[in-house]
């Protein structure tokens, strides 16, 4: 299936909602999760002592999820050649601009969920203790 061209604006819309969910979700993979700490680790370290500034923002950009995610948007881009509005190069340009928009819209909803649902467990765990009891709560 190719991506739609600019004669179908709904379908770009759909594609720019939905191309934006694993960028998103590569993102917050690479930079928060556990299953790639040691070369996160090992760019954050080097992002602090590498002896150039360009070599110091080369590893930062692995260690933040908004930086980041502008390079697994070109990855996608080049994947998926989708254009946004316009048929030539100035279709890509607006692509990467609204998928990082979109993407990283995906990730501040996320983190706000986990918020939420962080706080609301420590809201259930206050009642069982303020109650006295280890009861399950539906």
């Amino acid at each position: 299936m190719y991506p739609p061209d600019s004669q179908h604006p709904w379908q770009q819309l759909f594609w720019l909602m939905i191309l934006a969910i694993p960028i998103a979700s590569v993102s917050r993979t690479v930079v928060f999760e556990e299953i790639f700490r040691e070369p996160r680790d090992w760019c954050l370290h080097k992002s602090k002592t590498c002896a150039t500034f360009f070599q110091r923002k080369f590893f930062y950009l692995f260690t933040c999820e908004y930086c980041f995610s502008h390079y697994v948007t070109i990855f996608f881009l080049f994947l998926t050649r989708f254009k946004l509005l316009l048929d030539d190069w100035r279709g890509y340009v607006l692509a990467f601009f609204a998928l990082i928009m979109v993407a990283n819209s995906y990730l501040n909803l996320y983190s706000r969920l986990r918020v939420d649902i962080t706080q609301a467990k420590e809201e259930t765990k206050k009642i069982q203790k303020e109650t006295g009891g280890d009861q399950e709560t539906n």
